[in-house]
């Protein structure tokens, strides 16, 4: 079922979102030559603490999973797209980094993601990560009532295709509100004019992922969790929680 927001209820939403920001760029911060992802991981358990925000990551165990997500954070590092489990693994000079992060607050979610690499950049890499956040661009410019679920979809293949990136099947952007995921799914690819109507209220995570080496296959590492590229190309994952508004689309993940 779809619930649609009260505006009372997209102010407490910012606030959650505005923790979640607050993590990510602690996170961000953190990350260089040496780090490791666990650290990473403290980074933004520290923020969460301190704001007195839930992790709705921590525990959570969808059905696919054959354990409960171990942190506050997902790290995937190069070819991982999403998923990723922090570890004690260091980052090196040129890794490309996604990290996603969900605040839950006064019973409200946030859920974003950034994506960035640490050291010396790979141009490929700069171009991917600048692809993905003109989707994520895109997407949110289509967000606003009186479209569908598809104009966002089709907003954001349509970056994809010029791109000559692509993106995992099966997985996209949903609903969120009490829990970080509700319906409806948002698929990164679609028709303009077809799905959910879109009206004040409702709240969306989009999240486009874009693959280097342009297919649409992945695989599932050793963990359970972590989605790799099938090629070993690399990948990036940006994401915003965004609610469609009377004034358009406004986005609650900002700082």
């Amino acid at each position: 079922m779809v619930e649609i927001k009260t505006d009372t209820a997209l102010e407490a939403m910012r606030e959650a979102g505005r923790v979640v920001a607050q993590a990510l760029a602690a996170a961000r911060d953190a990350a260089g030559v040496g780090v490791s992802l666990r650290e990473l991981d403290e980074a933004a358990r520290s923020v969460l603490a301190e704001a007195g925000a839930r992790s709705p990551f921590l525990g959570y165990r969808p059905s696919f999973a054959p354990t409960p997500f171990p942190a506050v954070i997902c790290t995937s590092v190069n070819d991982a797209v999403v998923h990723g489990i922090p570890t004690d693994d260091r980052l090196r000079d040129g890794d490309l980094v996604s990290i996603d992060c969900g605040a839950e607050l006064d019973g409200w979610t946030g859920d974003a993601a950034i994506s960035f690499t640490v050291g010396t950049p790979r141009p490929a890499d700069l171009e991917l990560i600048g692809a993905t956040e003109e989707a994520l661009a895109a997407g949110i410019a289509a967000a606003v009532p009186g479209r569908r679920i598809g104009d966002i979809s089709h907003a954001i293949q349509s970056v994809a295709l010029a791109a000559r990136c692509g993106m995992p099947r099966d997985f996209g952007g949903h609903g969120i509100g009490r829990r970080m995921h509700e319906d409806p799914h948002v698929p990164n690819r679609g028709r303009p004019g077809r799905g959910f109507p879109l009206r004040h209220g409702l709240v969306l995570a989009l999240e486009p992922m874009f693959m280097a080496g342009g297919g649409d296959d992945y695989r599932t590492e050793p963990d359970g969790w972590t989605l790799s590229t099938t090629d070993g190309s690399r990948a990036a994952h940006v994401e915003h929680t965004v609610a469609i508004t009377e004034g358009g689309p406004r986005v609650l993940t900002l700082p």
